[in-house]
């Protein structure tokens, strides 16, 4: 891919990050902080960079896709259903190293991290396959873009 192919810029678009956890926050800033750095993101028939503002309507994951001034180019709506269990998966993880990390168990955040590592790779090539034929997203910006869609599914989530 070019060096246009990339984002510029992920907006997490929905209610504000004030009810996300300590954990959660983390690992969205470092999502956010990753993509900054490095990240490939082609859209089919449409030159970039691009402004990603990604949210959750009506049960569907929402990559509104605009060019670096902000305008829209073209909206791509999933299905969220695919996603929730992996999603699922994904909080009980961080639920699971929260209390491996107040009890110290380091064998078990270890273990807990593998998980982690393997369910991500899961949710990169979901991501992946659900956007083939609209865009190319390179394995670790589609990584990073899955705890994203993890941390936005939490805020949507009243419970």
């Amino acid at each position: 891919m070019t060096a246009s192919a990339r984002l510029l810029r992920v907006v997490l678009e929905g209610a504000p990050l004030t009810r996300l956890s300590p954990l959660l926050e983390a690992d969205r800033e470092q999502a956010v902080r990753d993509l900054e750095v490095e990240n490939s993101f082609a859209l089919k028939g449409h030159p970039g960079p691009y402004v990603l503002h990604l949210g959750i309507q009506e049960g569907r994951l929402v990559f509104d896709i605009r060019n670096e001034k902000d305008e829209a180019i073209v909206v791509h709506m999933l299905a969220l259903g695919p996603f929730r269990p992996l999603i699922k998966d994904y909080h009980l993880l961080v639920e699971s190293y929260h209390l491996a990390l107040a009890e110290g168990r380091e064998a078990r955040i270890q273990a807990i991290d593998m998980g982690r590592r393997g369910l991500h790779n899961e949710g990169a090539e979901l991501i992946r396959r659900r956007l083939a034929g609209k865009a190319e997203v390179d394995f670790d910006t589609a990584r990073r873009l899955f705890t994203l869609v993890c941390v936005l599914h939490k805020r949507d989530d009243p419970s």
